[in-house]
């Protein structure tokens, strides 16, 4: 059968639905699966919306290369060959390289000279007939499993692939020029240190006092946020965290991707299959995509001794700069099969049924939804004082503060992991900036720019609480470093921004990242303030009076005060009820973002694309994520 013929069925909906009720009798006829398989295959179908070899795959009925042949011998065509695959000369057939990747599509000339189509798209799914332009119409076609012609177009294109995931998010938008500019940070930068010590060698205390004059103003604003979106999420009370909507039988449910970027994650893999497989989304929609490094031989080999189940698959990112999470994504991108697009990192554990309320939401949402993000908590919060801290400040921030954001009507930073897109919208926007170490806070006001939404979603995923001094400095570093530049990349135009947001949006942006950055930088400052407390002299006693001092000692004492309330009310459920009495100690904990805001300011001029990576697989040991159920939200059965 040739491309021609199947351009005719692609144009009459009714002969491609005979095809695909034709393609499942001649499979049982021809011995491939019983009679009751497929009726059991047909009434997944149903509630799904996937292929029947997707179904007959995930359910264990079918084996690839089994359906294939026989898909081969009913359409005529010949099976291409691992020698077809790599020999084979390209046929310029005008299509994009990601397009080719993203349907499986490897235009070829075959031995006779006369053009080819190598993919394993069937003629009843028109894919062929949607993706392929006029001029292939002589083309013939051979079928070949889907990972090996996406394998094949990758090869074949690879610089072009690798070049698209370094630069998919346009120019104006992306920091990636600014490797190009080292000398003039350098520069800039050693003159203001140079500019700043003389000046304070000059006027010591009049520095000082600008320095904390800074800091409490932004302690003001910070606080003021802080309260109310605390009093918003309150007052909202479950509606500010909605939980995941009822199924609607009537639409089936859409195919799902998730990419989970992995690197040098030995230890930890193993335990990664064990909490996908307890997913209960069904598994001819779900598409799990490992996204591995090339030069990162270890992970490979790891998964190498893992038999993977039919919807667990590995891709490959070809070694280059910079060596990033959002660079192998953006790359990992057009292999996905999902028109929803998900994202877990290495350590995650999501509820079982989180996919299919996230399925269900975007069902139902209107089209400016294009984001949801989970809930992120920690499963080793007792492992000791360090992780009790970072839970306590993660419930503060995804319980609390982002929901309270979200319900003032502020654009929100994405947090990295439990993160859900419309792929259409994600791809129109170029993906993620693949030179931001903070890719997630950089998208999510991507989106906002661009008049899009994010929402909160009641779904929870367990991550494993970074627990270690120095691992826990280097991962804050990154998260500042990346707050940062994406504060730099949307500054660079205040009036499109502002344009863009609006001026509630943008005020808020403006109240998030400068409080934000500014407390972490300038703390020692704000920290001057307990000597007033403890009747010792002030470096601005000879310029303020005392009650002045005493004042701004009571704004941080209460500013204080009112971060415990917050982080009491984030863990009074019985969950992280045990962690109450830790929460005074989150005055002991602050210090250390401190140091790692320096860390980030170092890095932002001498190395601002590097990536410092956490690891993980710490403490596996003591921790278990719950079990996951058999059977879906909708009632799905899965193998």
């Amino acid at each position: 059968m040739g491309i021609s013929e199947l351009r005719q069925l692609g144009a009459r909906g009714d002969v491609l639905a005979d095809a695909r009720e034709t393609a499942g009798t001649d499979l049982v006829r021809r011995g491939v699966v019983s009679s009751s398989d497929l009726a059991l295959a047909r009434i997944v179908q149903r509630h799904c919306d996937a292929g029947l070899d997707d179904i007959l795959r995930a359910e264990g009925l079918a084996d690839e290369d089994r359906l294939l042949a026989a898909h081969a011998a009913r359409l005529g065509v010949r099976r291409a060959t691992v020698a077809d695959l790599t020999r084979l000369p390209d046929y310029q057939s005008g299509v994009d390289p990601r397009n080719l990747i993203k349907n499986a599509i490897l235009p070829v000339m075959d031995h006779d000279g006369r053009p080819a189509i190598v993919t394993d798209a069937l003629p009843e799914t028109g894919i062929l007939h949607d993706e392929l332009p006029e001029k292939v119409t002589p083309a013939r076609l051979l079928l070949a499993p889907r990972h090996a012609v996406q394998e094949a177009v990758a090869i074949r294109h690879r610089e072009a692939l690798t070049a698209s995931a370094q630069a998919r998010v346009p120019e104006a938008e992306s920091c990636r020029t600014w490797g190009a500019g080292f000398g003039l940070r350098l520069g800039l930068t050693l003159t203001f240190l140079a500019v700043l010590a003389v000046l304070s060698l000059a006027f010591p205390v009049a520095v000082f006092g600008v320095f904390v004059g800074w800091a409490a103003f932004t302690l003001i604003v910070s606080a003021g946020m802080k309260t109310t979106a605390f009093v918003a999420r309150m007052a909202a009370g479950d509606d500010a965290l909605p939980m995941p909507p009822a199924p609607d039988r009537k639409a089936p449910l859409p195919k799902v991707s998730i990419l989970v970027p992995l690197f040098r994650e030995t230890e930890i893999a193993h335990h990664l299959i064990a909490r996908l497989s307890r997913l209960t989304y069904p598994k001819c929609l779900l598409d799990v995509v490992l996204v591995l490094g090339e030069e990162d031989d270890l992970t490979r080999q790891t998964l190498a001794q893992i038999d993977l189940p039919p919807w667990i698959r590995a891709v490959v990112v070809p070694d280059g700069q910079p060596r990033t999470k959002p660079r192998a994504m953006n790359y990992a991108l057009d292999f996905c099969r999902g028109d929803i697009i998900g994202i877990f990192d290495a350590e995650d554990a999501p509820d079982p049924d989180q996919i299919t309320a996230v399925a269900r939401r975007f069902q139902q949402a209107p089209p400016d939804l294009v984001c949801l993000q989970g809930v992120l908590d920690y499963y080793n919060p007792r492992q000791n004082w360090l992780a009790r801290c970072f839970t306590i400040e993660y419930a503060t921030w995804f319980r609390m503060m982002l929901p309270g954001m979200a319900k003032l009507g502020f654009a929100i930073p994405l947090g990295g992991t439990t993160l859900y897109f419309r792929r259409d919208v994600l791809e129109k926007l170029g993906g993620w900036d693949a030179h931001n170490v903070t890719e997630d806070a950089d998208l999510g006001f991507r989106l906002a720019r661009h008049g899009y939404r994010t929402e909160m979603l009641n779904t929870v995923t367990g991550e494993e609480a970074n627990c270690r001094l120095w691992p826990w400095i280097k991962q804050r570093s990154r998260w500042l470093k990346g707050y940062m530049t994406t504060y730099l990349v949307h500054m660079r135009r205040p009036s499109v921004l502002y344009r863009q947001l609006g001026a509630w949006k943008f005020w808020g942006f403006q109240a998030h990242f400068v409080t934000a950055l500014s407390q972490f930088v300038l703390a020692p400052f704000l920290w001057s303030f307990w000597l007033i407390l403890f009747g010792v002299a002030h470096p601005l006693d000879t310029v303020l009076p005392r009650e002045v001092l005493v004042g701004f000692a009571s704004l941080f004492l209460m500013v204080e005060a009112i971060n415990i309330v917050i982080h009491a009310a984030a863990v009074r459920d019985p969950v992280h009820r045990h962690l109450l009495p830790w929460v005074p100690l989150m005055h002991f904990y602050a210090p250390l973002g401190a140091i790692a805001a320096y860390k980030a300011l170092y890095e932002l001029i001498l190395k601002p694309f590097f990536w410092d990576k956490t690891t993980h697989g710490l403490s596996l040991p003591q921790a278990a994520p719950p079990a996951g159920r058999a059977v879906s939200g909708d009632g799905v059965h899965l193998a």
